[in-house]
């Protein structure tokens, strides 16, 4: 059976975060996340901004899960700060107004947190880099719903699959569609041979359970 456009563009996704060292892992020596949470990987997609025919890969999916979904967005929105020049690009793509917005409201000058020009009524998409428990991704979106526009979709490049960001978008009622994932990238980390059998279980079973596994092996350094 031929592959599917979008499970193509997945694996070609994770192929290319793995090649230029996007992706950590690091089963033996997890990174700490800022909630806490312990992982044994890590997903930096700022690395992405460095290599042309990375960005130009995930401004190309961007816009083919537009068409794909039937999404006719009027503003594109990045989440602060690695969002931000994703979203420049796939406005750019789509002819469209591009905002970003911040964490939280700026402290000072008129003290906003939508950045640019998102009115009331518009139809937005939500660029991300990647979502891990997908709580800041659901401020953004609230973010923009609070100046009256509807956002149609979080668009992001990686999720780490967890159920929490499943549960975060459920209770939003936004949907997420990512160009890769957890899983794709494991497979794809499998087929070349970057991972071995140990390191490979113990990221299978960080993600049925991130939360305790976490402290399972906070239990054991200390």
């Amino acid at each position: 059976m031929a592959e599917s456009s979008a499970a193509a563009r997945s694996r070609t996704i994770a192929k290319h975060l793995l090649t230029i060292g996007a992706v950590s892992l690091r089963p033996d020596h997890p990174f700490t996340w800022a909630s806490g949470l312990r992982s044994p990987i890590y997903c930096d997609n700022r690395l992405t901004m460095a290599f042309p025919e990375v960005r130009r890969a995930i401004t190309d999916g961007f816009a083919a899960i537009v068409s794909e979904h039937d999404l006719s967005p009027q503003v594109v929105a990045g989440t602060a700060t690695a969002g931000i020049p994703h979203a420049a690009w796939l406005a750019d793509r789509l002819n469209l107004p591009m905002a970003y917005v911040r964490s939280s409201a700026k402290a000072h000058g008129q003290g906003k947190r939508v950045e640019g020009r998102i009115e009331a009524g518009q139809h937005v998409v939500v660029v991300e880099d990647l979502v891990s428990t997908g709580l800041s991704s659901v401020a953004v979106v609230e973010a923009v719903q609070e100046v009256g526009a509807t956002v149609d979709a979080v668009l992001a490049i990686f999720t780490y699959g967890l159920p929490a960001a499943d549960a975060a978008f459920r209770r939003a009622g936004v949907p997420l569609y990512t160009l890769t994932n957890y899983r794709t990238l494991i497979d794809v980390a499998v087929s070349e041979n970057r991972l071995d059998r140990t390191s490979l279980d113990t990221l299978l079973e960080w993600q049925q359970d991130p939360e305790a596994w976490s402290r399972r092996w906070v239990e054991i350094a200390e």
